[in-house]
């Protein structure tokens, strides 16, 4: 086994010890307002720079620039942000809808109920006695019976934890943050003031894809890559639509 490996385990074991591993090596870094940030992030840039690709595009002018593009921050900002509060709210909305009738069916049916999880438990190997001693343990504690239909029947997990005013606040906030850099250039007149916005919205979109890696677990250059790809994509089409629709007005 390499000692680095060996290393690992030892601080594993260590810190389970002490009670702090959940702290340290499986902390969720902000759970769903990471993704909530890096996913804001990364439709912010790419959209606010498809605006300054198309602009660029059709030779107009750089105040044109400017307005488009900040309007694009408020405008699609905000209409992301409200988007994602009210898709969060509508799951926490259907979560708890279907712990309710869980709840009910445990209350009013229960022998059917306890004949799903004995259903459940069959199917992950478990069989005789010991399957029966676990769906009495299961079935003795109401919450766990019905945090166990949830998971096991439904594929929902609890969302007890999930505010939808700050999701949305975290994708309408780092919306608006990151699509300010490809603007920089405009904000500040920069000479070669579109190609300074390529380079500014290149180095956003690699960090922001890099950043991903509190996700997704991905290496950090791949993820990096990966996205200054699909941005690169974007800005392309943007600047080429630009472009020809300017040769047609000509």
């Amino acid at each position: 086994m390499p000692n680095n490996l060996q290393q690992k385990i030892k601080e594993a074991r260590t810190e389970h010890l002490k009670g702090t591993a959940k702290e340290k090596y499986h902390s969720k870094l902000g759970g769903t307002y990471i993704r909530d940030v890096v996913y804001g992030a990364n439709d912010g840039i790419v959209t606010t720079f498809a605006v300054v690709a198309g602009v660029a595009g059709a030779n107009l002018s750089p105040n044109i620039v400017l307005i488009l593009g900040f309007a694009n921050l408020l405008a699609d900002g905000l209409a992301m942000g409200l988007g994602n509060y009210l898709g969060t709210k509508s799951e926490i909305e259907y979560i708890k809808r279907e712990r309710q009738m869980e709840e009910w069916e445990i209350n009013h049916v229960p022998e059917l109920e306890k004949k799903e999880i004995e259903e459940i438990y069959r199917k992950k190997g478990f069989s005789g006695k010991d399957l029966k001693t676990l769906v009495n343990i299961v079935t003795s504690n109401k919450k766990a019976w019905v945090d166990t239909m949830m998971v096991e029947e439904l594929g929902l997990l609890p969302a007890e934890a999930t505010s939808p005013v700050k999701n949305g606040l975290a994708t309408f906030f780092a919306f608006g943050i990151a699509g300010l850099f490809p603007l920089f250039p405009y904000v500040f007149t920069f000479p070669s003031a579109f190609n300074a916005s390529i380079i500014f919205t290149a180095l956003t979109l690699f960090t922001v894809g890099a950043l991903r890696t509190l996700i997704t677990k991905k290496h950090w250059l791949k993820a990096g890559l990966e996205m200054l790809f699909v941005g690169a994509i974007a800005a392309s089409a943007a600047y080429f639509a630009g472009y020809f629709i300017d040769l047609k007005l000509i």
